[in-house]
C-alpha cells in the first residue's frame, strides 16, 4: 500500500491517547486531516468534479457535506442549537452535493465553514471529560443517543467518506495512498 506522504510529512495526530475521549478525538482529528489531504492541490474545477452520472458526489461536494454533519451532530445536536442547517439543506437534503460547483467562491465558503464547524466541535468536545461520554443528547426524532455514540458515529461518517474520496482523487489525478 502507498502512502499519500512520507511518513515524517504527514500531519495527521499518531500518538498513544491516553483515555477512550482522548481516543476518539484522536481518530475524528486523523479522518477530518485525511479528507484535506485527498483536497490539497486541486482547482476548483477538480474538486467540483463529478464522480459518475447521474451522482453529484464531488470532493468539494464532501468537504460540503462533512461540515453540514460537524454542525448537526455537535452544534445543533450536542448543543441543542435551532440554527439553519448549512447549504440549505432544510429545503433541499442534497444541496450540499448539487450545488457544489467549481468556483474559487463555493471552494472558499466549503472549506470555511468546515473549519468553523471543526472549531465550534472542538470547543464543545473540550468541555467534556470521560464521565460525560455515556451522557445522552436528543437525536434526530427525538431519540436519544449517548455523547460516545456521536463521536463513534462522527468518525464513521468521515471514514466512509474518505472512501469516496480515495476513488474521487485518483479519478482526477490518478493519485492513490492512504
Amino acid at each position: 500500500m502507498s502512502t499519500w506522504l512520507p511518513p515524517e510529512e504527514d500531519p495527521r495526530p499518531d500518538s498513544d491517547p491516553v483515555g477512550e475521549k482522548a481516543t476518539y478525538i484522536e481518530y475524528l482529528n486523523y479522518h477530518r486531516q485525511t479528507l484535506r489531504l485527498k483536497c490539497e492541490g486541486l482547482t476548483p474545477e477538480q474538486l467540483a468534479q463529478r464522480s459518475v452520472p447521474p451522482s453529484t458526489l464531488s470532493l468539494l461536494g464532501l468537504v460540503r457535506h462533512l461540515a453540514f454533519v460537524e454542525q448537526h451532530w455537535f452544534v445543533r445536536v450536542a448543543q441543542e442549537s435551532d440554527e439553519e442547517p448549512l447549504f440549505g439543506k432544510a429545503v433541499d437534503w442534497d444541496a450540499d452535493f448539487d450545488r457544489a460547483v467549481g468556483t474559487q467562491e463555493c471552494v472558499d465558503e466549503a472549506f470555511d465553514a468546515l473549519r468553523a464547524q471543526i472549531a465550534r466541535a472542538d470547543a464543545w468536545l473540550d468541555t467534556l471529560d470521560e464521565a460525560d461520554l455515556g451522557r445522552e443528547l436528543r437525536g434526530p426524532h427525538g431519540r436519544a443517543v449517548p455523547v460516545r455514540d456521536v463521536l463513534v458515529h462522527m468518525i464513521e461518517e468521515y471514514a466512509r467518506h474518505n472512501g469516496h474520496a480515495d476513488l474521487l482523487r485518483e479519478c482526477i489525478d490518478g493519485r492513490t495512498g492512504e
